[in-house]
């Protein structure tokens, strides 16, 4: 179908528009939907868009622009941190998977070459759609979601070379060449990304400080395009990849005092131009093969599945994982990627690959990619449970002691409390659910025990017969009330000193017989609203009175709420005149200023500390 530029580019949004939030909604990731959408309009239904390899080439602009962002997140004082669980467990799991697959891909009959390609390419997973699941279920920070960002980032770094050598390893530069070409051409490829490195480490910072100088967003956006565009065409044109000189390009730039602004810059093109990338993949998928012959495509997505499952909990265990940790990884990372995508892509646009062959694969990385949410869930739901209970730890015993305080959550409102009890020697007691948790607290120093303070064993051997206090510090909102209604029915001598998340949560502790709550971010909120009255000019003595006013109103407004917090009309009926009753306490007080009325000091904020002196 011809149609104009405009008229493309108004196909190609629309498509995205449509399929991607759909997508994203029912949990298959971004990248499948801008997949599907290339589908849709291409020659394998609509045929909307019949030039894909043309729209292709241009959105290789795209990725190159995505590894500039990828090396701008490179900071040395960042992968220093994360060295370990990044070069070593990443390094295991791609060189185990990358060789499993290679060696599967030669028995089905490939040469050494493409097989070693195809291994390298099926190795690497889904960054966006893996970090998506995690965040999901709240899970970024769990072990598995620390060790399974360190292999994306290794995976997203083995990419680079991959892609730098693809254009050496190209049909039209075998070793029939003569040596002396050959040799030329490293050099020149040597050479060029000298030139890069050393030329962008004297102009990279001076170009950006000049283009910051105009005061113009749109000149810096220009310049850093000109950056990423420019030193892509310099190594396409010395014969390597053009990601490869973008990545460069980014790295280079990780610690400038620019980094953000140009990563906030270019975040709307990279995502645009990746899309798009990703939807002429679909359109050049060719889904006559799925029609054709179902069996062989499913089997290869089902056999990339239980491979990558297998070698990376395998590669897990040997880096030291738990079972479970080493599982959850498996299940998660055992799909293809996107760029399985770019590197299969661009094997065969230099000829290192047949078009069948990527066509079949990359149909197989895009089933296992839409499976990868459903595995996922079956496994949290199924698997992960039944892994729990083979191998849960045990409850710790504390020591025989008599403890004066029972810290029940040490995370960092528990940790402030036993600070301050340890400084001042007074006997506590640390009880945390979480056992990551307590190996973390016990390597500095402190002494924490696991255990689970609703349960009424567990609050024995710690000794509530005998404690007088009980801080109720836990993240968890129904692990807290449990507790605390156990507190009040078995252990009424003992006194529960509770933090709340939030009201809702104060009104389910305050109901489970605990007198003593206070809501988390009460105080430093407060503390703060003092430190701003202050910066606008008022006295520091009325800024304390503003503040002590709306602290007393607002307990008798919450103890008023209690009443009616779970039905939703009666609390915002509450919660209005709450808000109207503390604006006529201010009017009435004639120590404070009207509300309205412009403060004294300077308008643009002065300094808090000095006005509270």
């Amino acid at each position: 179908m011809d149609t104009t530029l405009l008229g493309q580019v108004v196909i190609f949004l629309a498509a995205a528009v449509l399929l991607v939030p759909l997508f994203t909604r029912i949990g298959l990731g971004a990248v499948l939907g801008y997949l599907a959408a290339g589908v849709l309009i291409g020659p394998s239904l609509l045929a909307i868009i019949d030039d894909a390899d043309a729209v292709l080439r241009f959105s290789q602009v795209g990725i190159a622009l995505l590894l500039f962002v990828i090396g701008l997140e490179l900071q040395p004082t960042r992968l220093r941190v994360m060295r370990r669980p990044v070069f070593l467990l990443g390094g295991l799991q791609v060189l185990l998977t990358g060789s499993v697959l290679a060696l599967a891909a030669a028995a089905l009959g490939l040469a050494a070459l493409p097989a070693a390609v195809v291994g390298v390419s099926l190795a690497l997973s889904s960054t966006p759609l893996v970090l998506q699941l995690l965040a999901e279920r709240d899970e970024l920070q769990t072990a598995h979601g620390r060790h399974g960002f360190a292999l994306l980032l290794f995976q997203d770094l083995a990419a680079i070379p991959a892609l730098a050598v693809l254009p050496l390893l190209a049909a039209r530069g075998d070793m029939a060449r003569p040596p002396g070409e050959l040799a030329l051409e490293a050099a020149w490829a040597l050479g060029a990304v000298l030139a890069l490195v050393l030329g962008g480490r004297w102009v990279l910072r001076p170009a950006f400080r000049l283009a910051a100088s105009a005061r113009s967003r749109e000149i810096f956006t220009a310049a850093a395009l000109l950056v990423v565009i420019g030193s892509a065409l310099l190594m396409d044109a010395s014969g390597l990849s053009m990601a490869l000189g973008a990545f460069l390009a980014g790295v280079l730039l990780a610690d400038s005092e620019y980094r953000h602004e140009i990563e906030a810059d270019i975040e709307p093109f990279k995502g645009l131009l990746l899309g798009l990338f990703f939807m002429a993949v679909g359109m050049t998928a060719d889904l006559g093969l799925l029609r054709d012959a179902p069996g062989a495509v499913i089997g290869l997505a089902a056999g990339l599945l239980a491979l990558k499952a297998l070698t990376i909990a395998l590669a897990a265990r040997l880096y030291g994982l738990p079972g479970r940790d080493a599982t959850d990884l498996g299940v998660l990372l055992a799909q293809g990627g996107e760029f399985g995508f770019v590197l299969l892509t661009a094997a065969a646009a230099e000829g290192v690959l047949g078009a069948g062959l990527v066509d079949r694969l990359v149909l197989a990385i895009a089933l296992s990619m839409a499976a990868t949410p459903l595995l996922f869930a079956a496994s949290v739901r199924w698997l992960r449970p039944r892994l729990a209970a083979r191998r849960r730890r045990r409850f710790d015993v504390p020591e025989e002691h008599a403890p004066e305080v029972i810290i029940a959550g040490f995370g960092r409102f528990g940790q402030i409390v036993g600070r301050v009890l340890r400084g001042l020697r007074i006997p506590y007691t640390v009880l945390e659910v979480n056992p990551e948790q307590v190996d973390l607290v016990r390597r500095y120093g402190n002494t924490a025990y696991y255990g689970d303070a609703s349960r009424l064993d567990v609050l024995r051997s710690a000794g509530a017969e005998q404690a007088r206090i009980l801080v109720l510090a836990m993240d968890d909102v129904e692990a807290s009330v449990r507790t605390a209604k156990l507190v009040h029915r078995h252990f009424p001598g003992l006194r529960v000193f509770a933090r709340a998340r939030d009201r809702h949560h104060s009104h389910l502790l305050t109901n489970a017989g605990v007198t003593w709550v206070i809501r988390e971010t009460l105080l430093s909120s407060l503390e703060l609203t003092r430190g701003v009255l202050a910066a606008l000019g008022l006295p520091a003595d009325q800024a304390e009175r503003a503040v002590v006013t709306f602290r007393e109103q607002d307990a008798q407004a919450l103890e008023r709420q209690r009443a009616v917090f779970r039905d939703e009309q009666e609390l915002i009926q509450s919660v209005q005149a709450a808000a109207r009753e503390l604006e006529a306490l201010y009017e009435a007080d004639d120590a404070l200023p009207d509300p309205g009325e412009a403060l004294p000091g300077d308008r643009n904020g002065g300094d808090a500390r000095t006005d509270r002196q």
